[in-house]
């Protein structure tokens, strides 16, 4: 069902982490990383954290490597899908997200349920738009940044939702904030939601904030 790629030969606090290829269903292959968290006494729930821009290898990498393993060292078992035509999640590509982690799931390490959804930049932004397609399957999205408008998220009652933005991010979401927590709110989401003082595009993650916010999720 899926074929090792390739082992890192990394090791790092939580262990040996490897690039994979998924066989989807549909007949097409999705390259991405997984980990799961050290000293597990029992199946470990699911996030997938996608990254920015065109989601490609080397980004994907990095987002793996940095937020990634941090949700990792919190306990959570931890995918970041590699984009295969450099255009994200957006649209069609978030089907392959979909199916990568029914694949997921039935790993005997991995806990069944619903499946944390998270990202950087377009990654947050194709985080929402997953989640607003089939908003059970998930327990929430995690978006450090992402934007949102009212033809991108139409389906998220009561859909927890944690935005931070930057209050200087260099791409001038900071300016579109009002609009996106708007959007969110008016498609039912519970969001939780921050304009972080002096924040950039990567905006640093208060995650003692976090965890107060996953643990309810749990």
């Amino acid at each position: 069902m899926r074929a090792i790629l390739a082992v890192m030969g990394l090791v790092m606090s939580l262990g040996i982490f490897a690039q994979d290829m998924a066989r989807l269903p549909d007949g097409s292959s999705l390259q991405y990383y997984f980990t799961l968290p050290d000293n597990m006494e029992s199946e470990a729930p699911l996030a997938v954290i996608m990254g920015g821009g065109p989601g490609t290898g080397r980004i994907a990498s990095s987002t793996f490597q940095t937020l990634g393993q941090e949700f990792a060292a919190r306990g959570w078992a931890v995918s970041t899908p590699v984009s295969p035509n450099s255009q994200s999640f957006f649209g069609t590509n978030g089907l392959l997200v979909s199916q990568l982690i029914d694949l997921l799931k039935q790993r005997p390490d991995v806990a069944d349920g619903p499946v944390l959804l998270g990202g950087i930049s377009n990654g947050g932004i194709s985080s929402l738009e997953i989640a607003n397609r089939d908003p059970g399957a998930y327990l929430g999205v995690v978006a450090v940044p992402a934007l949102a408008n009212s033809s991108s998220v139409t389906n998220l009652n009561d859909f927890p939702v944690f935005l931070r933005i930057g209050s200087e991010d260099q791409l001038g979401w900071a300016a579109r904030y009002d609009a996106t927590v708007r959007a969110l709110e008016n498609a039912g989401a519970i969001v939780n939601a921050k304009l972080v003082d002096g924040g950039g595009h990567r905006v640093p993650i208060d995650w003692a904030n976090l965890e107060v916010w996953l643990n309810n999720l749990k």
